[in-house]
């Protein structure tokens, strides 16, 4: 026969140097070490020197080429061509392997206690061990591997999370900023307190919501009050007065605003007037002085000019000169000169100046007049604007009124169907448990049997066992049957999960004595046998377990509320019947027979 062939490392073997040595759990020996990682041999190799390597270091080594065996150097025993590592130049050392994977190793891990060898240690534990502190691969904190999931689910500030309204993905780092910007995220509204509102449809809702606060229309002229849509109107008409007067100030705020944008404001126009009519009486008062006090100063001395001149030209033209008039007249004649020289540019220069000023200073008044009257013309147009708009709101008032009367009626009707429509839909409400109450004696009926013989069929077994395990439905209990039409009243109670002495390990089967009609008729204690069975849907081997009753047991006396303690088998079939494939689960449902003797009725 021919051997077989080693079979080539896998590649997680070969991916991987030496085991460490800490996990060998006796004396470690040198035979046992790689020569390249100097740790635990895993798949070793031997060469032709003789040296032995794990299959990974072997394969990294001659991966450039043909190298010399280090061992060899190190221990002085190298020589060509034995001591050159290369390809095909080296073998699996399956006795070696043997050896080593049958060594002792328990786990390096802080806190866990296995133990076994090499062997179970690569196959079952190695990169598998709840203990072993890994990084997070998102946010690099060093967790235990058994802490993984939990971490990546609950703990890790970088985990991806998917909102449970939008579904959309994000980091949990930006929850918040989620909630800020979801779609779907459930709003309340304000003014109806209706809770669960997405946001994409949160402002169609406030759009039509008649409990939703919304600010007064009259707010751009100073109203600050905030009004629920629906008594919006009742707020305008109360407040018609407030909202007039607001508006009034408003517009006379915009008539000083345009006064404002003038050149110059009214008060201004008027003190400026003022200011001119002041200054046109000083230079009147002035000019009536200046005119007062050269009128007896310049009279005499244009007469004496006009003399001067007149003999000057009669000396002139006859030559003999009278010296003595000449010598007689400059006395008097030197303060006439005088005068003369001081006087006479009033007329032309100060005059004319005043004249100038005077008529500048009017001209500004005409102006100044001329833009009062302007603005006369403005106030008068604005107090026009504002009788047209107290007719307006007076006929909106009006409008508002008779809108609210009609709204009134709409309500009073509104109110009166709504009454309606809930006392029908109580009726409805009654109607419905009647009919369902009537389905379910309906449907107990059509199961109850009169014979002492009653097969309960439960359907969907793997899920009702399955609330029995979680505790949420412990136990279950069949529909009534009879020993006769006005005989005993009986029914099943079962634990899919066990109770008492069978929890978690048997299915246990119960017998229940219920209060009937016909009580009173009857004999009491309750003595007949009676036969539980599991049937076996291939009709090969039925679970069976009988029993007679304790006549001194309360569970069989005559019932005094709606049924007895149940009595049974709390043993009645172990749950290893029931896993893997048997006859007695077919398309995940069972069939439990109850057998009462009829002896003696």
């Amino acid at each position: 026969m021919a051997t077989q062939e080693p079979s080539p490392p896998s590649s997680m073997e070969s991916n991987k140097p030496g085991f460490p040595k800490k996990i060998l759990a006796n004396t470690l020996e040198d035979k046992h070490l790689c020569n390249c990682c100097h740790n635990i041999l895993r798949r070793p190799f031997q060469a032709q020197c003789g040296h032995r390597f794990c299959s990974y270091c072997f394969n990294r080594t001659v991966s450039n080429g043909p190298q010399k065996c280090n061992a060899c150097i190190k221990e002085d025993i190298f020589e060509e061509p034995t001591s050159i590592l290369k390809q095909g130049c080296a073998f699996p050392d399956n006795a070696a392997r043997r050896e080593v994977e049958t060594l002792a190793a328990i786990c390096v891990n802080e806190g866990c206690t296995w133990k076994g060898s090499i062997k179970e240690y690569e196959l079952s534990h190695e990169g598998k061990c709840e203990f072993m502190i890994i990084p997070c691969p998102s946010c690099k904190e060093r967790i235990r591997f058994s802490e993984q999931e939990r971490h990546n689910e609950r703990e890790c500030p970088e985990r991806t999370l998917n909102c449970k309204y939008c579904k959309e993905p994000f980091h949990f780092k930006n929850i918040k900023a989620h909630d800020e910007i979801c779609p779907k995220y459930p709003m309340i509204c304000e003014g109806c307190a209706k809770k669960k509102i997405p946001r994409e449809k949160y402002v169609d809702h406030i759009k039509f919501c008649s409990k939703f606060r919304t600010p007064c229309r009259y707010q751009v002229v100073g109203c600050d009050m905030s009004v629920e849509k629906e008594k919006i109107h009742e707020h305008e008409r109360a407040c018609a007065h407030e909202h007039l007067n607001l508006l009034l100030h408003y517009i006379m705020g915009m008539k000083v605003s345009l006064e404002g944008l003038q050149p110059q404001s009214l008060e201004l126009a008027g003190h400026k007037a003022h200011e001119l009519h002041q200054s046109l009486r000083e230079l009147e008062l002035r000019v009536s002085q200046l005119s007062a006090m050269s009128a007896p100063i310049l009279g005499p001395p244009v007469q004496g000019a006009s003399a001067s001149s007149s003999s000057s030209s009669s000396s002139s033209a006859s030559a003999s000169g009278s010296s003595s008039a000449v010598a007689a007249a400059p006395p008097p004649a030197l303060p006439t000169a005088t005068l003369s020289t001081s006087f006479t540019p009033l007329p032309s220069s100060v005059g004319a100046a005043l004249e100038l000023q005077l008529h500048s200073e009017k001209t500004k008044v005409a102006e100044l007049g001329r833009r009062c009257q302007e603005l006369e013309v403005k106030a008068g147009t604005f107090q026009d604007v504002v009788c047209v708009l107290n007719r307006e709101v007076e006929r909106f008032a009006t409008t508002i009124e008779a809108s609210n009367r009609q709204h009134r009626l709409d309500q009073d009707k509104i109110e009166a169907l709504s009454n309606k429509v809930r006392q029908l839909e109580r009726t409805v409400g009654v109607k419905d448990l009647t009919v369902a109450e009537m389905e379910g004696r309906l449907r107990e009926m059509a199961a109850t049997t009169f014979d002492g013989v009653f097969i309960w069929r439960i359907s969907d077994f793997t899920k009702k066992r399955q609330d029995a395990i979680a505790g949420r439905a412990h136990a279950m209990f069949s529909p009534a049957f009879y020993t006769s039409k006005y005989g005993y009243k009986m029914c099943l109670r079962i634990y899919l999960n066990g109770d008492g002495t069978g929890r978690g390990t048997h299915l246990s089967l119960f017998f229940v004595v219920m209060r009937g009609q016909s009580d009173a008729l009857l004999k009491w204690p309750f003595n007949q046998k009676v036969t539980l069975m599991l049937l076996d849907q291939s009709n090969r081997e039925h679970i069976i377990d009988a029993f007679r009753p304790d006549v001194t047991s309360s569970s069989f006396q005559r019932p005094v509320s709606e049924m007895n303690i149940a009595s049974g088998c709390p043993l009645f079939c172990p749950l290893s019947k029931l896993e893997g494939k048997n006859s007695y689960i077919r398309d995940d449902t069972i069939f439990i027979k109850a057998i009462v003797d009829l002896t003696g009725l």
